[in-house]
């Protein structure tokens, strides 16, 4: 799903969230030819009847009224704060957004596709009745609500983005219909200081929220540990109809607002583990979003790139030189150089969870954590 308009998307010259990087992303899938192996669709944006799936009223009207009027917002409903500062445009430029991320939950459910990619979406800190963390709509779970509004009674959603996925579990915290799985930094270092393993879910919905708190610092071996030592036999037990995956590449270890230390290839790895993952247990059906990632140029078009190849059945080999044509792009449009390979030339390795838990070992503690608050809730062995 593209739109050139996501561009629009654009809190200021100051922010992190700079919409080079999705510009860089596209091009950089132009450049390996991944345009032309697959078909891009652009949406309409999301209507008020679809943001209201998930977002209040009031809200959206807000939203509308800075939108118009940038100088109005007085941090009410999270507008006009330093995260999410108004711009002219930002009711339409969020819709945008949202409309993707919602028409390519209808083609999955409509056997139209069977991945669909956006990776302008993941904005996965949006609440029903406010902005938060850079994001205005909550993309990911208007996709899911659609999703259930359409007849879907099992969907999943697997975050590996650093942040917590809080609006998403939040949207659907009493609903057992949904399965939230966030592995993310621990909420003691890192926004938005929730997404400990105690939240599972509400009175409705116990064992529906999953949560995977991990220390500052953990690399490549830990996170990827965590990942496999809880969602592939959470998603086998859930039997989802739908997999929705975040993707914010802001895990990387050059990413300037986080404390993971995670590289380019173990996010393919992980990107490869949710393509599979979504072929055994969803039926193939596979919504990808984005999400974070502030090195701009050389992690986040390299990571998003690599998760489009996959999806598209064309996966880029980690080897592979970076084309001089969007080096080219690069320079023109930041002044910067870009990186030379589509690797950070780590080997994508883990121990698995099978091997044996080291009680000394900070990962693993945050792991048996996690499967001690939740496994039991769903009748799983811990």
């Amino acid at each position: 799903m593209w739109d050139e308009a996501v561009t629009g998307y654009d809190f200021g010259p100051s922010h992190p969230m700079d919409p080079v990087r999705l510009a860089l992303t596209m091009g950089l899938v132009r450049a390996f030819g991944l345009d032309r192996a697959m078909e891009v669709r652009a949406a309409r944006a999301a209507g008020d009847s679809t943001l209201r799936l998930v977002h209040r009223e009031d809200y959206v009207a807000a939203v509308r009224e800075v939108s118009a009027d940038p100088g109005s917002a007085d941090g009410s409903y999270g507008l006009g704060t330093v995260d999410d500062p108004a711009f002219p445009g930002m009711h339409e430029a969020s819709a945008l957004i949202a409309g993707q991320s919602v028409a390519g939950a209808e083609a999955l459910w409509a056997g139209e596709a069977e991945h669909v990619v956006n990776f302008s979406g993941g904005l996965h800190h949006a609440m029903p009745g406010g902005a938060a963390g850079f994001c205005v709509y909550n993309d990911a779970a208007l996709a899911i609500a659609r999703l259930l509004e359409l007849g879907a009674e099992r969907v999943a959603y697997v975050d590996v983005d650093v942040h917590h996925g809080d609006g998403v579990q939040a949207a659907f915290w009493d609903d057992p219909r949904v399965l939230t799985v966030s592995v993310h930094e621990h909420p003691r270092t890192l926004f938005p200081q929730t997404g400990w393993p105690q939240e599972t879910g509400g009175a409705a919905a116990e064992g529906s929220a999953v949560n995977v708190a991990l220390p500052a610092g953990t690399g490549d071996e830990g996170w990827l540990r965590a990942f496999h030592a809880t969602v592939p036999e959470l998603l086998a037990d859930f039997r989802p109809q739908v997999l929705v995956t975040q993707h914010g590449a802001d895990t990387h270890f050059e990413d300037p607002l986080a404390h993971l230390a995670v590289s380019l290839d173990a996010q393919r790895a992980v990107q490869e583990a949710c393509h599979r993952l979504a072929h055994e247990y969803a039926g193939g059906r596979w919504l990808a979003l984005g999400g974070g990632g502030y090195a701009v140029v050389d992690v986040v078009p390299r990571s998003w790139t690599h998760l489009v190849g996959i999806a598209a059945h064309r996966p880029v080999d980690p080897a592979a030189a970076v084309p001089q044509e969007w080096l080219d792009q690069v320079y023109a449009r930041t002044r910067q150089p870009g990186p030379a390979r589509m690797t950070d030339g780590r080997n994508a390795r883990w121990r698995d969870w099978e091997a044996g838990y080291d009680p000394a070992d900070a990962t693993d503690q945050a792991v048996l954590a996690t499967r001690r608050a939740v496994f039991p809730l769903r009748g799983m062995l811990v």
